[in-house]
């Protein structure tokens, strides 16, 4: 089976680099340099255009940073419908949004493309160690055809409904991180405050009913040591608060805490900038509130 992949950014390389054991691969950036250094260091094909690296694939995976950039590889000269065979396959593990989903797999159904929605979780090392859990949109016949392809760097690979839940879920999912991250930072700054140790609030948090994956991960691994690595930029966490919340209200949904969330990350990327990780919004707090939190 032979699988072109496009969008190698700091997840889509460690997945790329899983099926490119598994078999035949083209690979596509738009920092041609990088394709090229991923080809050689894995002994696969860089492709000049993503008409060309979707030539002769049987499968198709895009991880890219918004389905916008996904419908501009699709489009235009050299684009991916140029070169896609009826039959094939179309992943798009980007963190996308699900009616632009549903809009490419109507297109893409009219070529006889089959499509699935599949945005990964799990961060750089979940795609280091092949371990990402993969939300799936698709019909059912979609679904089992894209499994061996997704079992390559995930672990936990859900079929969670048709063509866009993945991609909401995926969004869902993200925002209740968001939500995480700012409550657990300001409680935190609170008791800091307060003259409670940190790490004890957190060791507390982690054995009580408060505890999360920002609490026993994020916090612990990054902000009470001081390391602020970076990730997962807060401007991508923000675009995916945004989705989440158009879902909702989509879905007749009153979203007033996700909406919340929203406009405090949205003020939070302006204060940090592009560049910033997702993390750094405690880092934000701390500065408001004229605290360190260490531990």
């Amino acid at each position: 089976m032979a699988v072109a992949f496009l969008g190698l950014g700091a997840i889509g390389t460690p997945m790329a680099a899983h099926l490119a054991r598994r078999g035949p691969l083209v690979v596509w950036n738009r920092t041609s340099a990088r394709a090229m250094e991923f080809a050689s260091a894995h002994g696969v094909r860089a492709a000049g255009t993503p008409r060309e690296a979707a030539a002769d694939a049987d499968v198709v995976v895009t991880c890219l940073p918004t389905s916008r950039e996904v419908e501009e590889l699709l489009d235009g000269p050299g684009g991916l419908l140029e070169g896609l065979r009826s039959g094939a396959l179309f992943l798009d593990c980007t963190s996308g949004d699900p009616a632009t989903s549903r809009r490419i797999a109507a297109g893409l159904a009219r070529r006889g493309v089959a499509f699935a929605d599949a945005p990964v979780s799990g961060g750089v090392n979940g795609a280091v160690a092949g371990t990402l859990t993969v939300m799936v949109g698709a019909e059912p016949d979609t679904f089992r055809r894209a499994l061996p392809v997704l079992q390559s760097f995930g672990k936990r690979i859900e079929h969670v409904g048709p063509v866009g839940a993945g991609h909401a879920v995926k969004a869902v999912n993200n925002a209740l991180l968001a939500v995480n991250l700012l409550a657990v930072g300001q409680g935190l700054a609170a008791l800091v405050k307060a003259g409670v140790p940190a790490r004890t609030a957190v060791d507390v948090f982690n054995a009580s009913s408060g505890r999360s994956f920002v609490t026993e991960v994020l916090v612990p691994e990054r902000v009470l040591s001081g390391a602020w690595p970076r990730t997962f930029r807060l401007a991508l966490l923000d675009k995916d608060v945004g989705i989440a919340r158009g879902f909702a209200r989509e879905a007749g949904v009153d979203a007033s805490v996700l909406d919340l969330a929203g406009t405090l990350l949205s003020s939070a990327r302006a204060a940090l900038g592009e560049d910033a990780d997702h993390v750094e919004v405690i880092r934000l707090i701390e500065q408001e509130a004229g605290v360190e939190i260490r531990g």
